[in-house]
């Protein structure tokens, strides 16, 4: 076993222990960065000033207006900038624009004494513009040939003689919506400047380290002279990884300008209006099978919606297509990958960051193509799994190393859940219930872990022991409720051999651990925790020597265990706070700074070949559905499913992140439904579902009514700390088995063979004109059924979501 995997005797990490803020969470004295505000004297709030029309050119900007109106001390704009006027990475997102690129698009800042003196002053700012054609959907740009940045094409075998060979060939496209972040706390950043010019900020981000340098670059000084800090965030899932530097950036150029602190924190409305959410893709596909089903080639072309800038679209199209193949092996592939621009939010990371768009594809293909080959969708899964010991790659060339997992985890959630029997009792029920259906489905996940950009595969921490034996860790991490401080404190109490009570841990800031990378891509765990490993083992090793010599043993020979030194066939011990005291006054060195590099990762983008990831999760789960016939509403009867972490670093935390990704990836297939004014009215551009009361988001409701989660045993990942794998992401694709429950029910209101195309999200009311289309088809006696459209199945943009399916009759000439 590998030394980052190894654990020691009694180990902390794979302890079920509650998230360390949880006492906080829930007696609600937790504090989040505006919670700050209130400990903070002479605030200025920031508000914004923003255009209500999709796309112009400013010819005026008015801000004397503003300053009228009592109480408001400033307006920003873009000539306040004594740096570089942008708050993104790609040097495409203005930070006050003189173009405006979407409905609600901010072109000025006002500071105020009170929010509402500052609101009412951006109410008063004079903005003329000149407005320009809008471009608002997916269709309306890929029909203008509106697209931005990188156009990679993955190229894998030879996908001609692929189709050649195939006797099955289909073809489609499919279209599905984004999603909004959504978290409980909107974006929010604090700035203050001390009395030599320095920037202190308070920001709800996970990467401190980037808002450092927007922030740098904007104010126009050394990256020395602006600390983040991150206390905790409510919630991000990939949306505060790019989006607060420019927030941060506004609050502290106010700051700067004005001497004071300023606040700046979004309405519900206006993060909803003024942020980034998931890329919705569209997608064309050509598929060839074998007699056996077996997928022989696949073309491709996947369209993400970028939105107004490019933010992080490319690499989260590059992990859509290094992702498309999903859990199969598929010998030839040519997929290609676009980015639209158009004129909405700039869409942005959320949990999977493409990941999950690359794996809807691949099972929408199977689950519309299983009914025409004649084959349960299971069998057809099952059929096209990657074997062990076959030497096969991904489409991108990284060998599949773990391929027996795939099927172990597969077999286990079968029998878990018990599939055989209740296949039948579903076939049973059906055949009695002309209006009601039931159906089981089982999909799994073969997801990379690592960022696709080698060079953020580092992270960093600094741990410092007190004379007293106490024990405070940094790390470049930062906590969004996922639980990632937990398991650093697990992880710096096995590697030191003391018990947890004596770790404490500092909120995320840059002047403690710099140059970090974002916490996302499910790396937070792998790569702090491999950093805090590094350092505590740094200062184990100097204290076993002073342990050694007061116990008379080699340092090879002693161990330190709950809080106590012994050596190998010796009675004798030495407490932790002796040999911490007893080290002090040898002039040991107690802090020490830990680095850790992720290590056998190559990735050329240019060429798309590479091993980008140092290993995939897996996962398998189970979902029966209800669904009614007269009104398309579902219930999910139970969920059943099993997923390889490795050796958990804190069991009761991954189980937690588990379910909370099934159940964000559930919302995101079957009731997160984006919707924009696409009309030429003056309103055009507009996020119409802009509050909870039209955004339908997951609720106890919407839970499972049995919801089993089983972690996958004598899973140990070499080379990872202590044998873990990540859990951020991984388990909200296991969703798709929901949306494929849904089809397979719907399929069952129809004749036998039916081939389902459902929109995503699967609504209601989708679900309700699938099935209305499933009883209207009709099936030919070769089993392969009448491709229909989903009709009244739209996405947010208003248009049809899924597509046709054809069958190419040249191609079954061999059937």
């Amino acid at each position: 076993m590998s030394h980052l995997s190894e654990r020691p005797e009694k180990p902390v990490v794979g302890v079920p222990m509650p998230h360390e803020s949880a006492n906080l969470h829930v007696t609600g004295t937790a504090l989040y960065t505006d919670d700050l505000v209130q400990r903070t004297k002479d605030v200025l709030h920031a508000y914004p000033v923003q255009v209500m029309k999709a796309h112009g050119r400013i010819t005026a900007l008015r801000t004397e207006p503003a300053l009228a109106v009592p109480g408001v001390v400033r307006v920003l704009t873009g000539a306040d900038v004594p740096g570089v006027n942008d708050a993104g990475m790609k040097h495409d997102e203005p930070l006050f624009p003189d173009e405006v690129m979407f409905h609600g698009h901010a072109v000025a800042w006002v500071l105020g004494e009170t929010l509402e003196a500052a609101r009412l002053g951006a109410a008063a700012v004079e903005v003329e513009l000149d407005e320009l054609p809008s471009l608002i959907t997916l269709q309306d740009a890929m029909a203008a040939g509106s697209y931005h940045g990188a156009q990679p094409v993955m190229v894998h075998g030879d996908v001609d003689a692929g189709f050649a060979d195939s006797a099955h060939v289909f073809t489609g496209e499919f279209q599905f919506s984004g999603q909004e972040h959504f978290y409980l706390e909107t974006h929010a950043a604090l700035a203050q400047v001390d009395e030599n010019g320095q920037v202190f900020i308070q920001s709800s981000t996970q990467h401190p380290s980037e808002t450092q340098e927007i922030v740098s670059h904007v104010l126009g000084v050394p990256a020395h002279e602006v600390t983040v800090q991150c206390l905790r965030m409510g919630g991000g899932f990939g949306g505060k990884e790019m989006q607060p530097h420019g927030f941060a950036a506004v609050a502290a150029l106010g700051a700067k300008l004005t001497g004071r602190p300023v606040r700046f924190r979004l309405n519900r409305t206006q993060d909803l209006t003024m942020s980034g959410k998931r890329h919705g893709f569209h997608a064309t596909w050509k598929i060839g099978f074998d007699a056996d089903g077996r997928i022989q080639a696949l073309d491709a072309t996947l369209t993400a919606d970028g939105g107004w800038s490019l933010d992080l679209s490319e690499p989260v199209l590059a992990r859509a297509l290094c992702h498309i193949d999903n859990t199969y092996w598929i010998p030839n592939a040519r997929v290609a990958g676009r980015i639209a621009k158009t004129n909405t939010v700039s869409n942005t990371a959320f949990r999977g960051f493409g990941g999950p768009q690359g794996m809807l594809v691949i099972e929408d293909i199977l689950g519309r193509c299983a009914p025409l080959l004649g084959l349960d969708p299971m069998e057809l899964r099952e059929r096209n799994f990657y074997q062990p010991g076959q030497g096969q790659t991904t489409p991108y060339g990284q060998p599949v190393t773990q391929a027996e997992r795939i099927s172990t985890v597969w077999r286990q959630v079968q029998d878990d859940a018990g599939i055989a029997d209740r296949k039948r009792e579903i076939a049973a029920f059906n055949a009695a219930h002309p209006h009601t259906k039931r159906a089981l489905a089982i999909t799994g996940i073969k997801f990379g872990i690592s960022f696709n950009l080698t060079a953020f595969n580092q992270g960093g921490a600094l741990v410092l022991i007190y004379k007293d034996g106490s024990v405070l860790i940094n790390h470049g991490g930062t906590e969004m409720g996922q639980g990632l401080h937990t398991k650093m404190l697990q992880v710096a109490a096995t590697t030191l051999g003391i018990p947890l009570h004596k770790v404490r841990l500092a909120p995320t800031r840059t002047d403690k651990v710099p140059n970090t990378s974002a916490t996302a891509a499910s790396s937070g765990a792998d790569l702090n925790g491999g950093a805090v490993k590094n350092a505590c083992e740094q200062l184990r090793g100097r204290l076993l020597q002073v342990a050694a010599t007061q116990l008379g043993a080699n340092a090879s020979d002693v161990r330190i265990t709950e809080g106590v030194a012994r050596a190998l066939g010796s009675d004798k011990e030495l407490a932790w706070d002796d040999l911490v005291r007893t080290a002090y006054f040898q002039r040991v060195q107690l802090s020490a700074s830990g680095f850790y590099r992720t290590e056998g990762l190559h990735w050329d983008a240019k060429t798309f070949r590479g091993s980008p990831f140092k290993y995939f999760a897996h996962g398998a789960a189970a979902t029966e559905v209800e669904v009614d016939g007269f009104t398309g509403a579902y219930r999910i009867r139970r969920v059943d499913i099993v997923h390889d972490v490795g050796d958990s670093l804190s069991p009761l935390i991954d189980i937690g992140q588990v379910e909370g990704g099934f159940v964000q990836g559930a919302g995101w297939l079957t009731l997160e439904d984006l919707r924009w004014d696409v009309s030429d009215g003056p309103h055009r551009g507009r996020l119409l579902t802009q509050a909870a009361s039209t955004y339908k988001l997951p609720s106890f409701s919407e839970m499972p009514e049995e919801f089993n989660v089983t972690l996958l045993e004598n899973a140990t990942e070499e080379g990872a700390v202590y044998g873990s794998k990540a859990v951020g992401e991984p388990p909200l694709m296991l969703a798709f088995s929901v949306r494929e429950a849904l089809r397979q029910a719907i399929a069952a209101f129809g004749p036998s063979g039916v081939s389902v195309d459902l929109a995503s999200p699967a609504t209601p009311e989708a679900v309700y004109w699938a099935l209305q289309e499933a009883r209207r088809s009709d099936a030919s006696p070769n089993g392969h059924a009448r491709a229909g459209f989903a009709a009244g199945g739209h996405t947010g943009n208003g248009h049809a979501a899924g597509g046709r399916i054809r069958t190419d009759a040249t191609a079954l000439n061999g059937a």
